[in-house]
């Protein structure tokens, strides 16, 4: 859930996950493969779940990479009360009594 108090200047690494995930495919695809030919059956079937673990996590990727840094939270996330700009102090914001502060 947002709170408002995410860093206004905040970036995702979806660039970098999205390289780690290629890396990991092709070391995964490889150990199912090798072990799959050494007849490993426990092996290759780890690196098989593995290898779809990380092919879902690069469709997800993708998928975040492709709405843009403009994308819109769906109507179902909760509002939270914009800063009065970036000289707003934070204290305001952590301690605003609203979320069961002190």
């Amino acid at each position: 859930m947002r709170t408002g108090s995410e860093p206004v200047t905040a970036r995702s690494a979806l660039r970098m996950r999205f390289w780690l995930s290629l890396w990991g495919i092709v070391w995964t695809a490889f150990g199912t493969i090798v072990f799959a030919l050494v007849a490993q059956t426990g092996w290759a079937v780890v690196c098989g779940v593995l290898l779809l673990v990380v092919l879902a996590d690069l469709v997800l990727v993708v998928r975040r990479i492709r709405q843009g840094s403009r994308f819109q939270p769906p109507p179902d996330v909760p509002p939270y009360e914009p800063t009065a700009g970036p000289e707003a102090p934070r204290k305001h914001l952590i301690h605003s009594g609203r979320h069961g502060g002190r």
